[in-house]
């Protein structure tokens, strides 16, 4: 029982280490638009644009930005994306953060028609992104999506002495297009962040730090609080007749659970202030969560002796906080994913852990119960 037990055990916690290793890869539509080709759309467009400024500025999803000061008070836009049969967007925003910005959003539509609209993203949920609204001065009829060659092209002109110069890119999810009559917008599959110089032309990408910060949040509470901390309330239950290599392995496990989990909560304290988000139910959890395993410190260093008659008081205690924490991490984990936007492949790959977890649970309490 202890090899199986030993064994079963660093097997997931070699699954959970190789869940910080994964590798996005992003499929994308060929490009076949660059600053180096001719640009030219057939006289698809509105207005002139022989003399666009050209950029690249999102290399991970091929997105290029030509652009001009056509006039005073008139600037040219025309975004190019690989057509992967989702929405793009090319927001403005004041601080360089997605609430509160405006954002013009095109599509190709299931019937094959272009789409090309204004949003306002208020909020963070897809009810909070409102079509038409916001407080970009598009030019009358300068609106225009092109689809040509795998990719497509907005373009847009703004009346404005100078533009946002802090923009969001974002692509939507594949096959889930905006309908009418509400066209709303499906939350995002990727988006960047970045600053441009209308006169120099520079486009820098803003918040990598931020995008750092995210997986270190992500990957701290999920392997503190979501994995370390389970398997030592295991160690906790099942290596009892091992006296005392069960205790000192369950108080290490749990202190590094611990340790990992305050971190992975400083991080997400400092993304809030960072990104300035409204993830208030993430956070509400979290420190409560954190409460929780502030008590269990406590409990530890004032647990009872065995022979006394509170013991079995500081017990229920010590288990019943320890069962709590443990389900609203695990059930926290999977809303942080969620609202992280990380992908199914973390939602899968961190319920595989769970489900073993699980799994070698039921297998030792049955051979506790067979021995008893």
């Amino acid at each position: 029982m202890r090899t199986s037990s030993f064994l079963l055990i660093n097997i997931i916690i070699f699954i959970a280490c190789n869940l910080s290793q994964r590798i996005q890869v992003n499929s994308q539509a060929a490009a076949t638009d660059s600053c180096a080709s001719n640009f030219d759309l057939k006289g698809q467009l509105t207005f002139d644009t022989s003399s666009l400024v050209c950029r690249s500025v999102w290399d991970a999803q091929g997105f290029i930005l030509r652009y001009e000061e056509s006039s005073p008070n008139l600037w040219s836009f025309v975004l190019s994306a690989p057509n992967t049969n989702s929405y793009i967007g090319m927001g403005f925003s004041p601080n360089g953060k997605m609430v509160g910005s405006s954002a013009i959003v095109g599509w190709i539509g299931a019937d094959g028609g272009s789409m090309i609209k204004r949003y306002h993203l208020s909020g963070q949920t897809p009810t909070q992104v409102v079509p038409d609204q916001g407080n970009l001065q598009v030019v009358g009829n300068s609106s225009s999506l092109v689809s040509l060659s795998g990719r497509l092209y907005i373009a847009f002109q703004l009346n404005t002495s100078l533009p946002e110069s802090r923009i969001l890119y974002s692509v939507g999810p594949a096959g889930r297009l905006p309908v009418g009559p509400g066209f709303q917008l499906a939350e995002h599959d990727q988006k960047v962040s970045t600053l441009l110089n209308y006169a120099s032309g520079e486009s820098k990408t803003k918040g990598s730090s931020s995008s750092n910060l995210k997986k270190s949040h992500g990957i701290l509470n999920m392997l503190g609080w979501g994995i370390i901390i389970p398997i030592g309330a295991m160690v906790a239950r099942y290596m009892k007749p091992w006296d005392p290599v069960w205790f000192y392995s369950h108080s290490l496990l749990q202190s590094l659970g611990f340790l990992f989990g305050v971190s992975g909560i400083v991080c997400g304290f400092v993304l809030e202030n960072r990104l300035g988000v409204d993830v208030d139910k993430h956070k509400s959890l979290g420190v409560f969560i954190l409460t929780l395993g502030c008590l269990q410190v406590i409990a530890f260093l004032a647990r009872a002796d065995k022979e006394s008659k509170v013991r079995k008081y500081w017990n229920w205690y010590h288990y019943g906080l320890g069962r709590a924490l443990i389900i609203l991490a695990v059930a926290n984990v999977f809303y942080g994913i969620h609202l992280g936007d990380a992908g199914s492949g973390w939602n899968a790959g961190y319920a595989v852990v769970v489900c073993l977890l699980f799994l070698v649970a039921v297998i030792l309490e049955v051979r506790l119960w067979m021995t008893d």
